[in-house]
């Protein structure tokens, strides 16, 4: 019999994305103002750190998804989980994080913590991004683990704005360690998280794993070879191209504007540090709101039309705060919540819709390859999310500095400032518009979900390709982008699939 969530398995999986949009709110929103303000360093070399790090992310990410798709192999795997076991061993890890936010060091320690971070961040996030497709296949109940992630993002992310601030007012805006002691904050906060994730959460029966061929024949360098052919092969799965698509239209659009704004309030609307982190924390309240309003559409509708309006919300909101710095009018701080509440319901959407459509990408995948790849999807998304993210900001840093910025300057240059403004909105535009065009061809629905399911179940049942349904078969192929006489395994789509489809072709030569 399936197992039944209960509140406390919603919430306790909701928690983990208390690391995973917490600390990253926290980070995004403040950590290029940290090193720029407090410890010397210029905007390129700040936003260098985020970019150099994705190289060592460009390893761990698929290397991680690997590991934790064949942990279940081994002997720790089969105690403690092949996903969870990762989660356990990263509760003292993730200290790492408070030492990110430590001032009066060079450019070289920034580095290599930050970098540290980055890993103990992927042996939490890949293994936790898969549970949800773990826990059930059910569309409405993944979709409320998905709400319950969301709104802890969203909630955390409130911290993540409003504790500097408030720590700013109480220390002093030249005092580093308001930071630091945020970054201690979200560091215990985190490991109580944790906790609560591998007590109440859960991962697919040990004997409903698809049993991998030639497993311990395979070399090292086979290996290799496999990590990084089944990263590349989740692209060839035309759903989650579309995915990712919609994806990173809605959070490198987010990335740009947390880069920027912080410098957007202080330096273009001539507002303290502190208005900067009290419209974050609302914009970030308002995110939960956000987030409820596109569930609630996701559920009764679908995904592209939620997120279609969440983009609406997030536009809108844009504009409104240009159009308040080109009048003049910036003086109205309720016209400034305003706005950034508006900005806040449609980044609650963008935050939601892509991470509940991502649980079930798997189930698209495992209709074209017939295996169940969790943890390369959640390796692939890792990677990509991590490596815009980090080139969003560094390309930030490399415009203030050619624009004119000083590092440590109460006020800019003109230049800068105009830079700061275009960077906020032709930025954020062209990555919400590019999202809105794909969103008009993602086309998987609860409906065509519950299809897909039952052909899959079908065929592990051992039903025949050749008496599948004319609706069954149109829906195989309008979500993989394959026909579907090439669909369950029947392709060269992932590492073992090349190799099956080798192996068969010699012999069909030798007959």
């Amino acid at each position: 019999m399936k197992r039944q969530p209960e509140f406390i398995n919603y919430f306790s999986y909701g928690m983990g994305d208390f690391l995973g949009a917490g600390a990253f709110a926290l980070t995004a929103a403040w950590l290029m103002y940290f090193l720029t303000t407090f410890c010397g360093l210029t905007a390129v070399q700040a936003g260098s750190i985020f970019a150099i790090a994705r190289v060592a992310d460009a390893i761990m990410a698929p290397t991680m998804g690997f590991i934790t798709d064949n942990f279940h192999k081994t002997r720790l795997g089969r105690r403690f989980g092949r996903r969870k076991f990762f989660i356990l061993a990263s509760i003292p890890l993730v200290l790492v994080y408070t030492l990110i936010w430590v001032s009066g060091f060079g450019y070289w320690y920034y580095l290599l913590t930050y970098i540290l971070f980055e890993i103990v961040y992927s042996m939490i996030l890949i293994p936790y991004d898969t549970l949800a497709s773990e826990m059930s296949n059910d569309y409405k109940v993944r979709s409320k683990f998905t709400g319950a992630r969301m709104f802890v993002a969203q909630t955390s992310a409130v911290f993540a704005a409003f504790i500097p601030g408030r720590l700013v007012e109480a220390l002093g805006k030249e005092n580093p360690l308001s930071f630091l002691y945020s970054g201690m904050m979200f560091t215990v906060m985190i490991m109580f998280c944790l906790v609560l994730i591998y007590k109440f959460t859960w991962e697919r029966p040990y004997d409903e794993i698809p049993v991998e061929e030639n497993v311990k024949n395979r070399s090292f360098l086979q290996n290799v070879h496999k990590i990084y052919a089944d990263l590349f092969s989740t692209l060839r799965v035309k759903t989650f191209r579309y995915h990712l698509g919609m994806y990173l239209g809605g959070y490198i659009s987010q990335d740009i504007f947390n880069a920027v704004f912080t410098y957007f309030v202080v330096f273009a609307l001539m507002k303290s540090a502190v208005l900067a982190s009290n419209l974050l924390a609302f914009m970030f309240a308002m995110q939960i709101i956000g987030v409820w309003i596109a569930m609630t559409i996701t559920i009764k509708m679908n995904p592209a039309p939620a997120y279609r309006t969440a983009i609406s919300f997030f536009i809108i909101g844009i504009l409104g705060f240009i159009a308040l710095q080109f009048t003049g009018t910036t003086n109205s701080t309720i016209l400034l919540f305003v706005m950034i509440g508006v900005c806040g319901l449609g980044r609650g959407g963008l935050n939601y819709i892509p991470w509940n459509n991502y649980a079930f990408i798997p189930d698209v995948d495992e209709a074209l390859t017939g295996q169940r790849r969790e943890g390369v999807f959640a390796g692939v998304m890792s990677l990509i999310r991590k490596g815009t993210q980090a080139l969003a900001v560094f390309l930030v840093g490399v415009a203030l500095q050619e624009a004119g910025f000083v590092s440590g300057k109460a006020s800019q240059p003109d230049a800068a400032v105009t830079a700061i403004v275009s960077i906020l909105l032709f930025g954020t535009l062209i990555f919400l518009i590019g999202g809105l065009i794909v969103s008009y061809r993602y086309k998987l629905t609860k409906e065509n979900h519950v299809v897909l399911l039952d052909e899959i179940q079908r065929l592990k049942n051992g039903g025949s390709k050749d008496n599948v349904s004319a609706e069954a078969s149109q829906v195989f192929e309008e979500l993989t982008g394959w026909e579907y006489e090439k669909s369950w395994g029947n392709n060269k789509i992932g590492y073992e699939n090349l190799v099956n489809y080798k192996k068969k072709n010699k012999e069909k030569v030798v007959i």
